[in-house]
């Protein structure tokens, strides 16, 4: 006989099952999130590059206007109107049923420097989007070394806080013993407490770079999992390298100010060609009526459909407020230049003490790291020492501090290393390079 199961209780099993593939689904690890990733969903998602990219957009719209000025414009209108006795204008022209006006720029040279001074312009705004776009890159690189670091640290902290209870317990026992006395107790829960401050600085600092990335990539928190492994390898400074040189001519900042100087020159020229004579062309079509008397003042000769075409010329003879004008834009024009010049200096004054300050730190990283080894063999010698009960536990304790010490200064040292190299490569122009290519493996 074969035994089934009622209905209702079907039922709630198939509910269960469905309610644990849920929450099995529901506590499944986060996918890891390497940099390069992370990166290409900030590019994506950044509002600093969304107002980058408007800029050109608004750029660009500016160049057409001024383009377009060389395109016919056409305005269809009408003067409607009754006239009594001889037709007067209305609004300054002939009164009409219709009227189809046709004008735009032939030759005109201020506008011509002035359409050269938008071209400039976006140039510059072009510039502006890619270094905005660097900044993105590297404010994601930073934060997700740095995020990285802090986790680094949590792990090692768990651990220590482990060692700090198991000390801290060993001390108690000794001193109910009455081996050792109250004050080494206090020693030992000074390093418990000491490892507790650490670990809620560490899960503060990661929580705080964890919400940054995910406001950067539009993630949310909860999947920010990092892949350190997917950092790429800092390229090592090269001593062949003229790293001023290569930063003055890739750096986007630079290249914007002389563009912003080339427009400021631009405007200027087209000041000047103001006072050159101009040609515009012009066409009107007015389509007349009876009714405004012009058969009784024209006579025979009236016809309804009139139209003209022609060529207008403009020769400026003296203006006094146009050359003040123009001695206004040589002035700012000369503004710019400088400012341009000033740039180049800066940046490669910056570029020389960024070189400068990642030898420095790649030194005192390399300082920090011997030292932490030593702190650590010290660490390792104190244990084998307890293990031989030929040690103290004041010594353990003594050697654990140092060691942890001097990993939290290697920790720090080579970030900031890490950031000033990712300075370094921005301001030579190889940081995208850098961070969106796969990365070799890091040797430890």
């Amino acid at each position: 006989m074969k035994l089934r199961l009622p209905r209702w209780l079907r039922s709630t099993n198939l509910f269960a099952l469905s309610t644990l593939i849920l929450l099995r689904a529901t506590i499944a690890p986060a996918e890891s999130l390497p940099l390069e990733r992370a990166i290409r969903l900030a590019l994506s998602h950044s509002t600093t590059t969304a107002i980058a990219s408007a800029d050109v957009q608004r750029a660009v719209a500016s160049y057409r206007e001024l383009r377009n000025h060389f395109i016919p414009q056409l305005v269809l209108g009408s003067g409607l109107g009754y006239s009594y006795g001889f037709p007067l204008s209305i609004d300054g022209s002939a009164p009409a049923l219709g009227t189809i006006v046709a004008q735009s720029s032939v030759y005109n040279p201020a506008q011509s420097q002035y359409l050269n001074a938008a071209k400039a312009e976006i140039h510059a705004s072009e510039l502006q989007d890619k270094d905005q776009r660097n900044a993105v890159i590297q404010d994601v690189a930073v934060s997700y070394a740095e995020l990285a670091k802090w986790e680094a640290r949590l792990t090692r902290l768990q651990q220590d806080e482990a060692q700090a209870q198991q000390l801290e317990k060993a001390v108690t026992d000794r001193v109910h013993e009455g081996v050792d006395s109250a004050t080494d107790l206090n020693k030992a829960k000074l390093v418990a407490a000491r490892v507790r401050l650490r670990h809620a600085e560490a899960r503060g600092s990661a929580d705080v770079l964890r919400r940054h990335l995910a406001d950067l990539t539009g993630l949310p928190v909860s999947s920010i999992e990092l892949a350190p492994e997917s950092i790429p390898v800092l390229p090592p400074l090269r001593a062949e390298e003229d790293l001023e040189v290569q930063a003055t001519a890739t750096s986007p900042t630079i290249k914007i100010a002389e563009q912003h100087a080339l427009a400021e020159s631009m405007r200027a020229s087209a000041e000047h060609r103001a006072a050159y004579p101009s040609f515009d062309f012009s066409a009107q079509y007015a389509r007349l009526s009876s009714i405004n008397n012009y058969n009784v003042y024209y006579g025979k000769n009236f016809q309804p459909d009139n139209a003209i075409i022609g060529i207008g010329i403009r020769v400026p003879l003296f203006n006094a407020s146009q050359r003040a004008r123009a001695q206004a834009a040589d002035s700012e024009a000369l503004k710019a230049k400088k400012q341009a010049e000033a740039t180049r200096n800066q940046v490669s004054e910056e570029t020389l003490k960024l070189e400068r300050a990642v030898e420095q730190l790649e030194a005192a990283r390399d300082v920090a790291q011997l030292e932490y080894q030593l702190a650590q063999s010290g660490l390792e010698a104190a244990q084998t020492r307890i293990d031989a009960k030929t040690g103290t536990y004041h010594e353990l304790a003594d050697a654990g501090v140092q060691a942890d010490e001097r990993y939290l200064l290697y920790q720090d040292a080579d970030f900031e290393y890490q950031r000033a190299r990712m300075n370094l490569l921005r301001a030579t122009g190889d940081l995208e390079k850098w961070a969106l290519t796969t990365p070799a493996p890091n040797p430890k």
